[in-house]
């Protein structure tokens, strides 16, 4: 970096001087003129650059990053820029619907958002406490809103936060609505020209209690004998998972103590992700304690539910491709009709159960921004642990749904003598095993992500895995069913596949495999749990060997 005494340190002093003269936080603007006149002390210059290296970008995901101070961070001043943008973008009149989750500052960013909405002559709701990210997408369609904004980072570090867009159609923002956004936040000039109301009202409880109705709806009479260990890790799902498993019959689920209330530092985890090592082993540990028959998690935003069940050797945490192929088949023997869809990094095992049942199926871009667009959904999911069971209601990924179905799904097994498990290996024979996992690699330098796409592209892998490459997609190019994204699939012989594309929210690389290995059939092998488990044990060595192989090929 260069000296205190250069043009470009200058340069970044001077607009880092005019940031803090016009930020609107107090704690902010002390933050940033502390590290200024360090940086005129002759400090370290590396993290004021950082924080003024462009500004937060805003996306489909709409703004997602590290709280602080500076334009290329979550800040009050920030978020006021994006609602004014956002405002600006929306037509002149209806309403605006505002959530926010337990993180730092969601309280605030929301009411910063509702104010900016209310002066520029839009009805506003704001949501009456932290709640879940599902409830919003819920308000947007019940409320009649033109658009919903929910402040939360979902699972992120907890020094994140973020701010999600949906629009009338209770669906997350596409191309080009976040360009188009994002025009109109590159618009805004001075803060404190930008009109703030304060005619905003704040929901009842009523709206809540409409949405935990129609979701314990979607359980019909049956067995409900199920002991359950569930965490909200830190979140904002445990009273709205406590009130749809007592409305649909359950006893109540034994909750993880020390994850039982919001907590904005995360104090127990790493990381308030249910797919990372170590989330969830107070809740396994208290299953084994309990000897419970389940083990369900949502993540702090509870958009998304994670689930384990006990087996001969522990308890075993199912991946979200597995809880998809239940659900859809708790759904289907239902009587659910219509299309079945996930996502291109998702199992091709949705698309073997849906033509098994007779209902179309389409396959998406990763993100519920997708899934949740499909013209007739009838059920969609993605891997990353989302399950969109109700698009009638919740055009989005949403957690308190999916545990209330995968809790009846489970009681029902139960009360048959079987298991989760059980019906797992039912459609691997059925249809193969098909077996998934990922190589997620997290960066410190963003160049990592874009050296290994551009490696997999000028020189792509003959063989991965020891399975030939029969063919490469580039995502990228776009195709007829698929709007362009940066990825690559590679189409492996014996049907599995590769696919890697970078994170769109976190600093990762993530490699998505699949393979696909056929069950024996009884006259081959009479005993159909050991051929299951053959089938099981040779999956696991082809996607060892594929993630060290894909490894290799992007040079990670």
């Amino acid at each position: 970096m260069s000296t205190a005494a250069s043009p470009e340190i200058a340069d970044l002093l001077s607009r880092a001087r005019a940031w803090a003269a016009a930020d609107p936080d107090a704690t902010t603007r002390a933050e940033l003129e502390a590290i200024v006149r360090e940086v005129e002390a002759g400090g370290d210059p590396t993290d004021l650059a950082d924080r003024f290296d462009g500004t937060l970008e805003f996306g489909t995901a709409g703004l997602r990053g590290a709280l602080g101070a500076g334009p290329n961070r979550m800040n009050r001043a920030v978020v006021l820029r994006a609602a004014a943008g956002l405002a600006a973008y929306l037509p002149s009149r209806g309403a605006v619907v505002v959530g926010y989750d337990a993180r730092h500052l969601s309280d605030t960013f929301a009411e910063d958002t509702a104010a900016v909405m209310s002066g520029a002559g839009l009805d506003v709701w704001l949501l009456p406490r932290p709640l879940p990210t599902p409830v919003l997408a819920y308000a947007v369609r019940e409320l009649g809103c033109v658009a919903g904004v929910m402040v939360t980072a979902s699972h992120n570090p907890p020094q994140d936060n973020g701010y999600k867009v949906y629009l009338g159609d209770g669906s997350q923002i596409v191309s080009p609505a976040d360009a188009e956004i994002a025009a109109k936040i590159a618009e805004v000039g001075d803060l404190a020209s930008v009109p703030r109301g304060t005619g905003w009202k704040v929901l009842g409880e009523d709206l809540l209690d409409r949405y935990l109705d129609t979701v314990a709806g979607l359980a019909e009479d049956g067995p409900r004998d199920l002991d359950v260990v569930y965490t909200p890790l830190h979140g904002v799902g445990g009273t709205a998972v406590a009130q749809v498993l007592e409305t649909a019959g359950f006893e109540p689920a034994q909750v993880v103590p020390q994850q039982e209330e919001p907590d904005p530092d995360f104090s127990t985890v790493a990381f308030p992700n249910p797919e990372e090592p170590g989330a969830m082993d107070l809740a396994l540990a208290l299953a084994e304690e309990r000897g419970a028959d389940l083990v369900v998690a949502n993540d702090p935003d509870a958009d998304r539910c994670a689930a384990a069940v006990p087996t001969p050797t522990g308890w075993r945490m199912l991946r979200g491709d597995e809880v998809g192929a239940l659900l859809a088949t708790h759904l289907l023997r239902r009587g659910r009709t219509g299309v079945l869809a996930t996502t291109i990094v998702s199992s091709s095992l949705l698309s073997k159960i849906a033509a098994a049942a007779g209902q179309p199926y389409e396959e998406t871009l990763t993100g519920f921004k997708w899934i949740g667009r499909v013209e007739g959904l009838a059920f969609g999911y993605e891997e990353a642990l989302g399950y969109c069971c109700d698009p009638e209601h919740v055009k989005d990924k949403d957690g308190v749904s999916a545990l209330l179905l995968l809790c009846e799904l489970a009681a029902s097994l139960k009360a048959e003598g079987r298991t989760l498990l059980d019906l797992l290996d039912d459609l691997a024979r059925e249809h193969g095993l098909h077996a998934t996992d990922q190589v997620s690699v997290r960066v410190s330098d963003l160049s990592l992500i874009s050296d290994a796409m551009q490696r997999l592209r000028t020189s792509p892998p003959t063989s991965l895995g020891g399975l030939s490459v029969l063919g490469v997609d580039d995502l990228a190019l776009g195709s007829d069913s698929l709007p362009p994204t940066d990825g690559l699939r590679f189409r492996l012989d014996s049907g599995a596949r590769v696919v890697v594309r970078p994170s769109g929210t976190e600093p990762k690389i993530k490699c998505y495999l699949e393979v696909v290995v056929p069950v024996e059939p009884p006259s081959e092998n009479p005993d159909q749990v050991d051929a299951v488990e053959a089938a099981r044990i040779s999956a696991a060595t082809r996607l060892d060997a594929l993630g060290a192989d894909i490894r290799r090929a992007a040079g990670l």
